[in-house]
């Protein structure tokens, strides 16, 4: 084989951390079904993750840029509240379970790759370059997941045999609460007035500056 071939074939993406990536999934996923249940993998970062798996392994630019494009921003947001509740305070809520007693410590812990997924995804789009399509795939992804959560699964409010069973999904019926819907707007107004907001406030943005930082796909 000569060295133009072999540097074709080299992996961009080291096979310690595909092992790692994949060992952590390996855990996560049975404790996450058997806790609350299969449409949690619904939601926005779990989708990610699984997402990752594939892309990591057949170090696809478009697979590790959609869920770039998809969480870089909410994961930021989910950190910034994680710390607001670790200090006492209380900014969205969204990190409330992470402190909820009742819960494993493991089920918990899992939960912090909230933390580090967004640094990980971006460093696998610097590493394998940044697929502009990203941003359309991710877009017509998250409406997909999005009418899904609000058809198809509990709503905010909703009682549940299983209390770790997701309830508003996606926030798909109101961003700062899931023990009740927002009142703010008719509720499928507001499902349009979300979807909007993630495509224009979160989406595009971030597209924007993985396209700026990150090479681009071959």
């Amino acid at each position: 084989m000569n060295p133009e071939n072999q540097n074709a074939v080299e992996p961009r993406i080291p096979l310690w951390l595909k092992i790692a990536y994949t060992g952590f999934l390996s855990v996560l996923i049975p404790v996450y079904w058997m806790n609350y249940g299969p449409t949690n993998f619904l939601y926005f970062c779990d989708m990610a993750l699984l997402l990752t798996l594939v892309g990591i392994w057949r170090e696809n630019p478009l697979l590790v840029s959609m869920p770039a494009v998809g969480i870089l921003i909410p994961q930021a947001l989910w950190c910034t509240d994680f710390l607001v509740q670790l200090c006492g305070g209380r900014l969205t809520g969204m990190t409330g379970y992470m402190f909820d007693e009742s819960r494993p410590l493991l089920l918990r812990g899992l939960s912090f790759f909230h933390g580090w997924l967004p640094f990980l995804l971006f460093y696998l789009v610097r590493k394998v370059g940044y697929d502009r399509k990203a941003v359309l795939g991710w877009s017509v992804l998250s409406v997909v997941l999005c009418l899904t959560a609000y058809f198809f699964l509990p709503p905010a409010g909703a009682v549940l045999a299983n209390p770790n069973e997701p309830r508003n999904v996606n926030y798909v019926f109101g961003l700062l609460s899931d023990e009740s819907p927002q009142t703010l707007l008719p509720p499928l107004a507001y499902l349009g007035a979300w979807i909007a907001a993630l495509t224009g406030i979160v989406f595009i943005p971030t597209h924007f500056l993985l396209k700026k930082v990150c090479p681009p796909a071959n």
